[in-house]
């Protein structure tokens, strides 16, 4: 039997079926399409200019871009219908910094879930030892669950920067040919945003689940067992002097009610017994 057989025979894998584990392979998970989505990305758009001179047209112009959107590299040449002279613009905007800062931090926390998912798996009882392990998986994922909130509302506002600065509407505004009223000007392609759409939502979507797991990692740590501790300390006090409370309270009970049958007791003998008086008195007589 192979050692991946061996240890899903031992049970090994079933760390995966507890909340922490899991939610950490939703974050390798997820972070792969974060990055995948947004790194991976590459699209254009295409304008056609008509001039009222035929020969001077072009149907076809083609502009191309890509990740990480520094649009303001991105050069294009176009006719100016005044002959065959071309006019050379670039695109408006540079997301980049948005763009690379959403990345990395999908990319580390990738590694960063893989490594603890082969922790939890095959070294879990060196990840609870001396506290040590929660700890810091405790403070790295409050860390990077703040990282996926401001990474993700960056490349939000990127992304709408790149759709206002790759509108075909908006790029033809910087063509000189296409403020004359002579010359038709119109888009061909529009650029397709449904996978930069789409790494935006998977970008909120690990900002909950790791918010979420700032919780599960917070119960693994000594933190969580000192307050429960501190909890039921007092708990603990308040039942015990209540159960001595108690026990005095019946004893004395029992005691005062044992004093008084011995009290009344010898009063009784007492009121049983014929005076000695008359009986001397007779003897005299």
């Amino acid at each position: 039997m192979d050692p991946v057989s061996q240890l899903a025979s031992a049970g090994t894998f079933r760390v995966l079926k507890e909340p922490l584990a899991f939610l950490r392979a939703l974050e390798l998970l997820f972070a792969i399409f974060a990055f995948a989505t947004c790194g991976g990305y590459s699209g254009g758009l295409r304008l056609s200019v008509d001039c009222v001179n035929k020969t001077e047209s072009n149907l076809s112009i083609d502009i191309a871009f890509a990740y990480p959107f520094r649009l303001h590299q991105v050069t294009f040449e176009v006719p100016t219908c005044e002959g065959k002279e071309r006019q050379k613009l670039t695109l408006i905007g540079d997301s980049s910094s948005s763009a690379e800062f959403f990345v990395t931090v999908a990319v580390f926390a990738f590694l960063y879930s893989l490594a603890a998912t082969v922790v939890y798996i095959f070294f879990q009882n060196k990840y609870r030892e001396n506290n040590r392990g929660p700890l810091i998986d405790f403070i790295v994922t409050v860390v990077f669950s703040f990282l996926w909130l401001v990474g993700s509302s960056a490349w939000a506002k990127g992304l709408s920067d790149v759709k206002v600065a790759t509108d075909p509407k908006e790029v033809l505004l910087l063509m000189s040919a296409c403020k004359q009223p002579s010359n038709k000007c119109m888009a061909v392609h529009s650029p397709v945003m449904s996978s930069l759409n789409t790494s935006v939502v998977f970008g909120f979507l690990n900002f909950i689940l790791w918010a979420g797991n700032i919780w599960f990692v917070f119960k693994e740590t000594g933190w969580h067992s000192s307050g429960q501790r501190y909890l039921s300390d007092p708990m603990e006090k308040h039942s015990s002097s209540y159960n001595q409370g108690g026990y005095n309270q019946d004893s004395y009970g029992s005691s005062s009610g044992y004093s008084q049958q011995a009290s009344l007791g010898p009063s009784s003998d007492e009121f049983g017994q014929q005076p000695t008086g008359p009986t001397s008195f007779t003897n005299q007589i």
